[in-house]
């Protein structure tokens, strides 16, 4: 028994047209082969049923194929304005930057502000250091700069994000803010590795050499940090339910402002209980900071790294994989189903592609629309079906 039954208003759940011999084939534009591959893919909208008239004498299909290749009419794929048609060019992100600020954007705004008050801080101590001749300031100067590097690619992922798709990019930009929220992941990793290895080297070296005029600069670097935290306090916590692709970068910006502010806290508890005589107290605070960064990021780098290598959406479980791969296979009119792949795109946004062997003489549009509407109820917004005949 089919789980949609088929209606006469085709554009119900999708539509698609069979076409003898194609006037025009749009593969041309993305280099593709000829071949005999049956694909065909289909955008499931909010809701199955679909309340408004569909004009019957001039349809518009979302997607028409032919039996070598995939013809896309114009205008209908990729949503984009004439604009972005033009070459990739850096301005345009330049600019979108200052839309969104313009716009009220509270997280551009925020991340702004965070990233003006460090680079003035950092320039301040980078000064400050070279004049003196103190390496330490110096050195934590350099320390900001690099993090201010990452805080701007966030920036620039949140700006670059809000742009369409176009021909270069068919997906849109959405993946930036996973390439950002990685980037600080990894960052974030190499920050807690440097901790501990300058935790050793205190338990090696002589403590009566520590630097205590550094205390100055942890303060001020951890109030800084605290207005970070508090900007993005709403993403202050390990694990964190990415229910879109801001959620992950906001989150991993977060975690940049509140691992410094550990940082800074760590070496101001250093420095005070070193003024009291205690033993070991860098390489004991030191090393607590280096394990809560790492704990902290831990979380945020397997689901980032998670959606940038394609794994299984893991907000749905495997057994409901298998079990809509059984209720597909069980069909009369399928001999095989193969090649059943699902990933993320960005977080809440799953993709998938399944192979289907239909028996010859069948109708496929029943089954594709089966198939369609099942794995959409499960969860998958966008679904690629191949189909191949006995």
């Amino acid at each position: 028994m089919e789980r949609f039954p088929r209606t006469k208003n085709q554009n119900a759940a999708f539509s698609y047209q069979k076409l003898a011999d194609s006037p025009k084939s749009y593969s041309g534009d993305f280099n593709f082969e000829e071949s005999t591959d049956r694909r065909f893919a289909f955008s499931r909208q909010a809701s199955f049923h679909q309340n408004a008239a569909v004009e019957l004498h001039n349809p518009q299909p979302l997607f028409t194929r032919s039996v070598s290749s995939i013809d896309i009419p114009p205008n209908s794929y990729f949503s984009y304005s004439n604009e972005l048609d033009d070459k990739f060019s850096a301005f345009s992100f330049v600019s979108s930057i200052f839309l969104g600020l313009r716009s009220g954007n509270k997280p551009i705004r925020r991340l702004f502000v965070l990233i003006s008050l460090n680079v003035a801080y950092s320039t301040a101590e980078l000064f400050i250091g070279l004049f003196s001749g103190r390496i330490g300031l110096v050195s934590d100067a350099f320390h900001l700069t690099f993090g201010c590097g990452l805080l701007s690619f966030s920036l620039f992922a949140m700006a670059a994000s809000r742009q369409k798709p176009d021909h270069t990019y068919t997906y849109g930009y959405k993946r930036l803010e996973v390439l950002s929220a990685f980037t600080n992941a990894i960052f974030l990793l190499f920050m807690s590795f440097s901790l501990a290895v300058e935790a050793l080297h205190a338990f090696i070296q002589d403590e009566s050499e520590h630097k205590h005029y550094l205390i100055i600069s942890a303060v001020t670097n951890l109030l800084v940090n605290l207005i970070g935290v508090w900007f993005f306090r709403n993403y202050a916590r390990i694990n964190l339910v990415y229910r879109k692709a801001e959620d992950m970068n906001y989150h991993s910006v977060c975690l940049h402002v509140l691992a410094d502010s550990i940082r800074s806290a760590g070496l101001i508890l250093a420095s005070w209980l070193l003024s009291l005589g205690v033993k070991n107290a860098e390489v004991l605070c030191l090393g607590l900071v280096s394990v809560t960064v790492f704990m902290l990021v831990m979380p945020l780098f397997k689901a980032s790294g998670g959606v940038l290598l394609q794994m299984a959406p893991p907000n749905i479980p495997s057994s409901a994989f298998s079990k809509c791969w059984r209720q597909v296979s069980s069909r009369e009119d399928i001999t095989e189903v193969s090649q059943a792949r699902f990933w993320e795109l960005v977080p809440g946004d799953v993709v998938g592609s399944i192979s289907l062997q239909v028996k010859q003489g069948m109708d496929d549009h029943p089954i594709l629309q089966y198939v369609h509407g099942l794995y959409h109820d499960l969860g998958v917004q966008e679904l690629t079906v191949q189909t191949d005949y006995d």
